[in-house]
């Protein structure tokens, strides 16, 4: 039986040649045509199996293979790769993971690796920038098979430090790797294939295991004979067109679509029902992002594709969300698409708030947050605005946080934020906006509890060092050991028979002054109001002395175990005089 084409996700962190590798694949220069040559969209490319035999000739001679080619799916650097989703899962039947082997994991290839185990996605790595290797000697189009055995000792030497460092790196993050023409057993281990995007050289390589895969494992997921039938697909992106107005760039992956059929399509609210008016295609080896050649207008696309259409409405059409041919708003997959669409979040009454730029993202942002133990109070899809300011701004303090994945700040936001005293956090990276969220909460955690102790006193007690009185008086210099919690300039104190124990004036490490002594500490403090060798001496214990009114407050501010029990000390320091103190 007929099987349909693989779609195969291209992912990486930026600048590692994630473009200039598909560029290589289909003869192209979408590349050299983006901002900054850096691939802002989504792009879909359809790769006949007529050109991987052309491709791969020195590898395969004669060998054919059921599947009709590759459908690539190009994400930009800064795009996380669950935005494309099918069915609550991932879009992709493959991807190729592309790591530059001079830098080797960056942050957005370890989160790629996080992705696609969370998807369960298979996957190759594409070793690419070999020929910025010293001495490597390239020849265009050449497999890497046949290039190792042309190249210098020396050369593969080093070739082969950076290989085995990045495998390395793999295994720390549970990927057990190896060269592809090393492996016996290609579910246990994942294949790593040597490329050079720039020269060409590994390309056969990469894609000859890219089909022999989906051949050999993905055979009965690509059988179009489940996929016959009602088309289903996925939004990648909503853009305005010069002479078409708004148009969708989308994902066919099941079934057939046709012009004049009517279609469910995802919403931030109910689904929309509309009507297919144009599927534009792009010509096999072109992008459906940056064309070379104009569009093909088709009336019957059968999966898999990646196309460009025209609806009679887009309204609230967002990325990632699902499209599936329909027969009319009672169709009982219009309420599928409505559950697929339905974003599913465990919010509580107590969290911060998440926004991102797709339904997938978004989730992302959200399984990351609760694995890291992050409440969430509020979710959304787009960029961060004034409303989502204001709601957030009166939310419970601690929480008064919005993170936004790969979204922008609204200048009416930018605006609204001067009024009030939040926090918010953009990155293009899931889990390193996560990780930065939790580092500015420690630090708000620390910043905190440094302002309550310098609200009024905390436990504390210290010790005078022998041989270490150096000013008998105004003030009293003396060498001490904080024994337990933290002595602050400007604490009184008290002995350890309840008498006024003078008044902490200075704190000195050697020539250093400081604001505060931590438990441990040796130093020198300056105390008003005693003279050594009368009131206090050496090997005596002070205490910093405590309000009685604030004790209840002190019980609820999270104090160590050595602070709750100088509580009690002094407690039953000043009941001595009075039984009824701090009642």
């Amino acid at each position: 039986m007929a099987i349909r084409q693989p779609v195969v996700s291209v992912l990486g962190h930026v600048d590692h040649g994630k473009t200039k590798l598909l560029d290589r694949i289909r003869g192209t220069s979408v590349q050299a045509r983006e901002a900054g040559a850096i691939t802002q969209h989504i792009g879909a490319t359809e790769v006949p199996v007529d050109h991987i035999y052309k491709v791969c000739a020195q590898l395969i001679g004669k060998k054919r293979f059921d599947v009709p080619g590759l459908l690539f799916i190009d994400t930009p650097g800064h795009h996380s790769f669950v935005t494309l989703r099918a069915r609550g899962g991932s879009l992709a039947d493959l991807a190729v993971l592309v790591i530059d082997i001079r830098e080797g994991l960056m942050p957005q290839t370890i989160e790629s690796i996080r992705i696609l185990r969370q998807y369960k996605t298979p996957f190759v790595i594409a070793l690419n920038k070999v020929d910025t290797i010293q001495g490597w000697s390239s020849v265009d189009g050449r497999p890497f098979v046949l290039s190792e055995r042309e190249q210098q000792a020396h050369t593969m030497e080093a070739f082969n430090e950076k290989m085995y460092k990045i495998i390395a790196r793999l295994a720390e993050e549970g990927i057990s790797a190896d060269r592809y023409d090393r492996i016996d057993d290609f579910t246990k281990a994942v294949a790593l294939v040597p490329i050079s995007a720039k020269e060409g050289e590994g390309i056969p390589d990469l894609l000859l295991v890219l089909i022999g895969l989906a051949q050999r494992f993905l055979e009965q997921r690509l059988d179009k004979g489940e996929g016959e039938g009602a088309g289903k697909g996925t939004i990648l992106e909503v853009k305005e067109e010069k002479g078409l107005g708004k148009t969708l760039d989308m994902i066919l992956y099941s079934g057939t679509l046709r012009a004049g059929d009517t279609v469910a399509i995802g919403t931030r609210s109910a689904p929309l029902v509309t009507r297919v008016k144009a599927i534009l295609k792009p010509k096999p080896l072109d992008e459906i992002r940056d064309p070379r050649d104009r569009f093909d207008s088709v009336k019957v696309l059968a999966a898999a594709a990646g196309v460009k259409i025209s609806c009679q409405s887009t309204d609230g059409v967002i990325a990632g969300a699902p499209i599936r041919v329909v027969k009319g708003p009672g169709d009982p997959a219009v309420s599928e698409i409505g559950e697929e669409t339905s974003i599913k979040i465990d919010v509580q009454d107590k969290g911060i708030t998440i926004k991102a730029d797709a339904i997938g993202s978004l989730e992302a942002l959200a399984f990351e947050a609760k694995a890291a133990g992050i409440p969430i109070r509020k979710h959304g899809i787009g960029d961060i605005t004034r409303r989502d300011i204001v709601e957030a701004a009166y939310g419970d303090k601690g929480n008064q946080v919005i993170l936004g994945f790969n979204v922008a700040v609204s200048k009416d936001a930018e605006a609204e934020m001067l009024n009030h005293s939040l926090r918010v956090m953009t990155d293009q990276i899931v889990y390193k906006l996560v990780e930065d969220y939790k580092e500015w909460l420690d630090e708000s955690k620390r910043k905190l509890d440094t302002d309550k102790r310098a609200e009024f006193p905390f436990p504390a007690k210290f010790k005078i060092l022998p041989d270490c009185i150096f000013r008998v008086s105004k003030p009293a210099i003396v060498g001490v050991r904080v024994l337990s919690g933290r002595l602050r300039i400007g604490q009184p104190l008290i002995l350890a028979d309840g008498k006024d124990g003078g008044r902490i004036k200075s704190i000195h490490a050697g020539e250093d002054a400081l604001k505060e002594a931590k438990q441990g500490d040796e130093v020198a403090i300056g105390i008003d109001g005693v003279t050594a060798g009368r009131q206090v001496k050496e090997g005596d214990v002070l205490y910093v002395s405590l309000i009685a009114s604030s004790l209840k407050q002190l019980a609820a501010m999270g104090l160590t175990d050595d602070e709750r029990m100088v509580m009690e000390e002094v407690m039953a320091i000043m009941r001595r005089e009075d039984p009824f103190w701090g009642m």
